[in-house]
């Protein structure tokens, strides 16, 4: 298989055939198991507009320089992780963050900023940072998810999540 997105001399830079075999592998295993199992025309694709993606990681960068200034872009970056919207009957737990409730039960992406921090043993990781939580003004880079219990704190974090599924809204437009 060609990785040309791995190439250092055209970052972001893929073949057609390599995206349309990517999203087929998707579609074929992933995706059609869960249409199956759950019984459900799950998303495909999720789209954000641009404005809304440069604004998150403005954010990142601004929130992160108030932690600590000398936050660089270098240590910076967005996990995504994938998610499920809650089924119709639990949508209320969406109402501080409203989305379409067409969306119940399908998944989606949540975007998470990430800080390079080093560990105990000095190896550099991308840690899931929350810029909103700081310990003694230093910057803090954490797992929260799993270092809090969950449910244990139902704290602010820097996320992203509000894109347009496809289905329910029309594929017009889509390439692959």
């Amino acid at each position: 298989m060609n990785t040309e997105s791995n190439n250092p001399l055209q970052p972001g830079i893929m073949s057609n055939s390599l995206i349309q075999a990517l999203i087929d592998n998707y579609r074929q295993n992933h995706l059609s198991a869960i249409n199956t199992t759950l019984g459900i025309e799950d998303a495909h694709s999720i789209w954000f507009d641009l404005p809304k993606l440069k604004s998150f990681i403005a954010k990142i960068e601004e929130e992160a320089a108030k932690v600590n200034p000398a936050t660089s872009q270098e240590d910076l970056g967005i996990r995504f992780y994938y998610a499920t919207y809650p089924k119709a009957e639990n949508w209320s737990m969406m109402d501080s963050h409203p989305v379409p409730a067409e969306y119940a039960g399908k998944h989606t992406l949540v975007m998470i900023p990430t800080l390079k921090k080093t560990n105990e043993t000095g190896e550099f990781h991308d840690y899931d940072f929350n810029p909103f939580q700081n310990a003694g003004g230093s910057s803090l880079a954490l797992n929260f998810l799993s270092a809090k219990g969950a449910g244990e704190d139902d704290d602010d974090t820097l996320g992203e999540n509000n894109g347009v599924l496809i289905p329910p809204k029309t594929p017009i437009g889509e390439s692959f």
